[in-house]
């Protein structure tokens, strides 16, 4: 049986199959929000939240996704990748797809959007009964790739949505679930609370909040020995050469907590892409170098961000910290012995699988995971993650990325 690791730290292994000639692909580097916001109008409706000059723009078609947000919604850059030609060009018919990514997935883009776990495995969702662990049977489920989500509730700030759906995994157990999804955003003194640090008063931001939700409406149990599905929070960012990936992590011997740091995703990742240190790591999020790595739960701070020097941005993101019983689904694409022993914490930095070969974005991304969801009829799993984007004066930003992420500023823009 062929081995391929997991391609999903948002669909990117398909990149090397697809990548030449593809023509969905984008070398934008980001630009206004107002001007994102206009071009997505004209082809799916979006929900548009605000607090004061913070924004977010949310796509019930796309599954109740962040597509972008901003710190100023009239002037302010657009903090989340968007995949204009695919979005342009809209969903084909079965025949259409037949042959290009989209018989796959469909690469829309967008900050924050909700998956679910396992991709691979034994327990896999993108697989059926049958298949090989190769691309040509790989195919996202269609409640989280094409299906719209039902927009349920809406206020200035926040948006609701819910999904039913079944699925099926790849040893043949049948998952009847509710999705809900709440995206809302934060005023700075629930920002600053949240973090629990004191915001300086000359910083812009943008934060919001997401509470993700799945629910056995089914009448068996979910149980791990035939597999069970967890709630999955992948971003696409704008990528830059001055944008660092931070992550810091529980300090410790291998032996009880495992390996610093998982980096074998697609391959090792070079010393020039990845530096490991004692309790933190530097990851570039340039957008010119394939790689992903993961953080184990042992030893994850419940925590991960990223430093855009060139725009003075600190982002952060933050998810609720819980127990994990049944621990955390594996995804890598083969019959697994450890089919809980995954990440909880993902960065992904999208680049060219080879040499000759475009990038399928470029992009980076941010991602968090739920523990594996073990359900009895009516129970729920509830993962909330958070997202900051945050503006502004070195000095003003320094002390944050020190306190939330344990590295100064100059730490992080000369890590390579």
């Amino acid at each position: 049986m062929k081995i391929i690791p997991s391609i999903l730290s948002g669909a990117l292994g398909v990149a090397a199959v697809f990548a030449v000639g593809c023509n969905n692909i984008s070398t934008s580097t980001g630009g206004a929000f107002s001007d994102d916001l206009r071009f997505m109008k004209k082809h799916t409706p979006i929900v548009t939240l605000k607090d004061g000059d913070a924004a977010v723009a949310v796509a019930p078609d796309y599954q109740g996704r962040v597509m972008t947000s901003t710190y100023d919604y009239k002037a302010g850059p657009s903090f989340g990748w968007i995949n204009r030609p695919v979005i342009e060009r809209g969903l084909m018919s079965e025949e259409e797809a037949k042959g290009k990514l989209e018989q796959h997935i469909y690469i829309f883009g967008g900050e924050e959007r909700f998956w679910l776990g396992p991709e691979g495995g034994q327990y896999a969702l993108y697989f059926k009964p049958g298949d090989q662990f190769e691309f040509a049977d790989w195919k996202t489920p269609a409640v989280i790739d094409t299906e719209p989500f039902e927009l349920v509730n809406q206020t200035q700030a926040s948006a609701s949505f819910r999904k039913d759906a079944e699925l099926m995994n790849y040893s043949g157990t049948v998952f009847n679930m509710r999705i809900e999804r709440t995206v809302s955003l934060l005023n700075a003194d629930e920002a600053a609370a949240a973090l629990k640090v004191q915001l300086p008063e000359g910083v812009q931001m943008v934060a919001y909040e997401t509470d993700n939700r799945v629910t056995n409406i089914g009448d068996q149990a979910w149980k791990p020995e035939t597999g069970l599905p967890s709630i999955w929070i992948l971003g696409m960012y704008n990528p830059s050469p001055e944008t660092t990936v931070v992550i810091p992590f529980q300090q410790g011997g291998e032996q009880a907590l495992g390996p610093r740091v998982n980096d074998t995703y697609f391959g090792k990742v070079p010393q020039d892409y990845l530096r490991v240190q004692r309790q933190k790591l530097f990851f570039k999020g340039d957008g010119t170098r394939r790689g992903k790595i993961g953080i184990s739960p042992q030893r994850s701070k419940g925590i991960a961000g990223s430093y855009d020097a060139a725009g003075q941005v600190l982002n952060i993101v933050t998810y609720n910290v819980q127990e994990a019983p049944h621990g955390y689904v594996n995804s890598m694409w083969e019959i697994q012995e450890q089919p809980y022993a995954g990440d909880v914490i993902n960065a992904y930095n999208d680049g060219s699988p080879e040499p000759g070969v475009a990038p399928l974005g470029p992009f980076y991304e941010l991602e968090t995971s739920s523990p594996a969801a073990a359900l009895k009829p009516g129970e729920t799993m509830r993962h909330v993650q958070r997202t900051f984007h945050i503006q502004g004066a070195q000095a003003d930003l320094d002390p944050l990325a020190k306190r939330l992420l344990g590295a100064k500023l100059e730490a992080i823009t000369s890590a390579f």
